[in-house]
């Protein structure tokens, strides 16, 4: 018996209308969408009238669905992979799943799409040559020692918060990196979309007065002959 397909499909980080048509073509033909949130993902395949059965893929879960939609995979089922928004597998379910499906000899096709981590580096200004890509930063252990590395980090860097925890992380990073610029993108493609530049005392200050709400991205300018000049 012929294996199934493993579809990656990029989802809309906010804005619903940036979905590929390639992406809602896969979803409606597939046998099964393996969602990070059945209830989140029923927004947007309701918009494109997708109507494939789901089954909830989330981190609590992943080991054991992933077992399961092997199984399936391995008698002939056709699946995509969706998280809540972008691209599964970065910073969010995924990994193991994709993984295990390599192991099975099972073919992937990503299907790409919108990014917040592209988004919030072509916005911000600085080199887009050559960058590195962070996650979310340790919260306790490991914190410290990330942080002195990134510092010395000559391209630029990408990094995700929570509005819970941003004001924290810029007060550690002015630690380490100094009078640095950076931008930090939030809420992007959505309706209160916003893009704040500047050197670290003045990105803390606004923040500051103005409490930050929904997704961040912070972009980090890479340590340069020019940054070092500048904060001497």
């Amino acid at each position: 018996m012929k294996k199934g397909i493993l579809y990656i499909v990029a989802t809309p980080i906010g804005n619903l209308e940036d979905i590929t048509f390639r992406a809602i073509e896969v979803l409606k033909s597939v046998d099964l969408i393996a969602a990070e949130d059945t209830r989140h993902a029923s927004r947007l395949l309701d918009r494109y009238g997708i109507k494939t059965r789901k089954i909830s893929y989330y981190d609590e879960i992943e080991q054991k669905r992933s077992a399961e939609l092997i199984r399936k995979l391995n008698d002939g089922m056709n699946i995509a992979l969706i998280s809540d928004a972008g691209t599964p597998g970065v910073s969010d379910p995924g990994y193991r799943m994709i993984q295990k499906a390599i192991e099975n000899q099972i073919e992937i096709v990503p299907i790409p799409g919108a990014s917040s981590i592209l988004a919030a580096l072509v916005a911000s200004g600085y080199a887009t040559d050559r960058f590195v890509f962070e996650g979310f930063l340790p919260r306790k252990k490991g914190r410290k020692t990330r942080l002195e590395e990134l510092a010395g980090e000559s391209r630029t860097i990408i990094i995700f918060e929570s509005p819970l925890r941003l004001l924290k992380t810029l007060k550690d990073l002015h630690i380490y990196f100094g009078e640095r610029q950076i931008t930090v993108g939030r809420e992007i493609t959505k309706i209160y979309e916003e893009f704040v530049r500047g050197a670290l005392p003045e990105i803390i200050s606004h923040f500051e007065q103005n409490k930050p709400r929904g997704e961040i991205v912070i972009v980090i300018e890479g340590l340069t002959r020019k940054v070092k000049k500048d904060n001497q």
